[in-house]
């Protein structure tokens, strides 16, 4: 009988411990661990590869004879104008800094230097055959060459996140080679030829988008890709060339006087690898 008793008792207090920690407040679940998604920033230096197409502009040769010889311009046996238009290829590379005032989006400045091979190298020769004289055989020839062309540019633009939209302008550069020969039969008679590092300006605009940094483009591991699309134009000034006598048989005068103008246009893509602030 006291067994039960106090089996019976045992099970009371063992039901109102329940009831009594049913009764209990529960503890709170710990709040959701938010991480902040970084801001994107266009600060930070960068380098990186381009390649496109590149043409020229104003690209006809004027011609004026020396003292009596611009009777032969002016009868055309030299010619006074001469189309000579180029367009080719080019890639280079690029380095730069750029300085975002707001992360996010806002006013982004920075400096670029580029230097790219162009593939501007067009002769012309043309032949004159004048029955009536003697000797009847004229040949005029003409070289222009660009084999390269850098920069110095500052650059603005606006923001949008990773999307920039920009405008740029500087110094610019090339190495530039002109020639003109002029042949009565066989030999040169008249001959000027240039070859130097040509200085002038540029400027241009274009659009640059950052790709994630996971990008199958982002080999180098860097804090960014961007991918930009680019216009440039340059303008290396304009030279006169003596063409002058070589004193052969026939080159009888000083000579001619050729302008060339050096100026073009270079539409482009490119890859920039982006190092520092995220």
């Amino acid at each position: 009988m006291l067994r039960r008793i106090l089996a019976a008792g045992g099970a009371a207090v063992l039901s109102a411990g329940a009831a009594s920690a049913a009764d209990l407040p529960r503890r709170a679940a710990p709040p959701p661990v938010f991480t902040p998604v970084p801001v994107f920033t266009w600060t930070g230096a960068y380098f990186g590869v381009n390649a496109g197409y590149a043409f020229t502009e104003a690209d006809t040769l004027r011609t004026t004879g020396i003292g009596a010889l611009q009777t032969n311009v002016n009868n055309g046996l030299r010619r006074p104008n001469v189309p000579l238009p180029q367009d080719g290829f080019t890639a280079g590379g690029q380095v730069g800094y750029n300085y975002q005032f707001t992360p996010g989006s806002g006013f982004v400045i920075g400096l670029e230097a580029d230097a790219a091979y162009t593939d501007l190298n067009r002769r012309r020769s043309e032949t004159i055959f004048l029955p009536a004289f003697n000797p009847n055989l004229l040949t005029n020839s003409y070289r222009a060459d660009l084999s390269f062309v850098g920069t110095v540019r500052g650059r603005i633009g606006y923001a949008f996140d990773r999307f920039l939209v920009y405008g740029t302008g500087g110094f610019a550069y090339g190495d530039v080679t002109q020639t003109v020969a002029f042949q009565t039969n066989a030999p040169v008679t008249y001959f000027g030829s240039r070859s130097r590092i040509e200085t002038g300006y540029a400027y241009g605009g274009g659009v640059e988008y950052a790709l994630p940094t996971d990008s199958f483009l982002n080999f180098l591991k860097s804090s960014a890709v961007t991918a930009k699309i680019e216009y440039l134009r340059y303008d290396l000034g304009s030279r006169n060339i003596l063409v002058a006598s070589t004193g052969a048989p026939l080159s009888p005068g000083v000579g001619y006087f050729t302008r060339f103008r050096t100026e073009g246009s270079l539409v482009r893509a490119g890859l920039n690898f982006k190092f520092g602030t995220f």
